[in-house]
C-alpha cells in the first residue's frame, strides 16, 4: 500500500469515527450552550457579518475539529480560544449538532466574479462535495461570506493557517482567484 493509499485509508477511518461521535451528540443541548455564539456568528449560526462565518448547515464533524482546534490553540484566534477553554468535548459535539442541523443560507457574491470562480472550482469539489455542502472533515463552502472565504484562502497560502492539502492547493491560486473562488461560493 502506498503513501497516498494508505491517507485515504485514514482518511475514512477519521471521517467515520468523528461521524459517530456527532451522531450521538445532542443537538437540543447544543442549541442551549450556542447562545455565547449569536453575537458573532448571529442567530442559528446565520452570521450577518463577513468578519464571521455562517455555521449553519456546516458539516458537524468540521465544526468539532474546527472547535477542538481552537480549544488547543492548534488554530489560533484569541476570541475562539477563550469560547472553547472550558467546553467539554461534550459540549463541543452537541454545539456542532445543533449548528449542523440549521438551514443553510446564501451570503452572495458578485455575479461577474462568482461565473469566473465557477470555472475554476472543480478543484475543490472533490474535497468539499459536488455542490460545496462539505463532506465530513471538509467544510461546507457553499453560501459562506465571499470575504471570509478570502481570508481564509489566504491564511493557507500564507502558513498561517495549516492544512497541508489547502497549502498546496493556494499556493497555485492568485489573489483574483481567491475573489473569484470565494464569490461563486458565497453565491450558492
Amino acid at each position: 500500500m502506498n503513501l497516498l493509499q494508505k491517507s485515504l485509508v485514514l482518511s475514512s477511518f477519521l471521517t467515520v469515527f468523528f461521524t459517530l461521535q456527532a451522531l450521538a451528540a445532542d443537538s437540543a443541548v447544543g442549541e442551549q450552550k450556542a447562545e455565547p455564539c449569536v453575537s458573532c456568528h448571529g442567530p442559528k449560526g446565520n452570521s450577518s457579518n463577513a468578519q464571521w462565518p455562517n455555521l449553519a448547515a456546516q458539516q458537524s464533524t468540521y465544526l468539532a475539529n474546527q472547535l477542538k482546534a481552537f480549544k488547543a490553540a492548534d488554530r489560533i484566534n484569541i476570541m475562539m480560544q477563550s469560547m472553547t477553554a472550558n467546553l467539554s468535548n461534550e459540549d463541543i459535539n452537541n454545539l456542532a449538532a445543533y449548528f449542523s442541523k440549521q438551514d443553510p443560507v446564501k451570503a452572495g457574491g458578485d455575479p461577474a466574479l462568482a461565473k469566473a470562480g465557477q470555472a475554476k472550482a472543480s478543484m475543490c469539489m472533490g474535497c468539499h462535495g459536488a455542490t460545496a455542502e462539505g463532506n465530513g472533515q471538509f467544510p461546507r463552502l457553499a453560501g459562506q461570506h465571499p470575504e471570509y472565504l478570502e481570508r481564509q484562502l489566504k491564511a493557507f497560502k500564507e502558513g498561517s493557517r495549516k492544512s497541508g492539502p489547502m497549502q498546496a492547493i493556494t499556493a497555485n491560486l492568485s489573489e483574483d482567484d481567491f475573489k473569484a473562488l470565494a464569490a461563486y461560493f458565497g453565491s450558492m
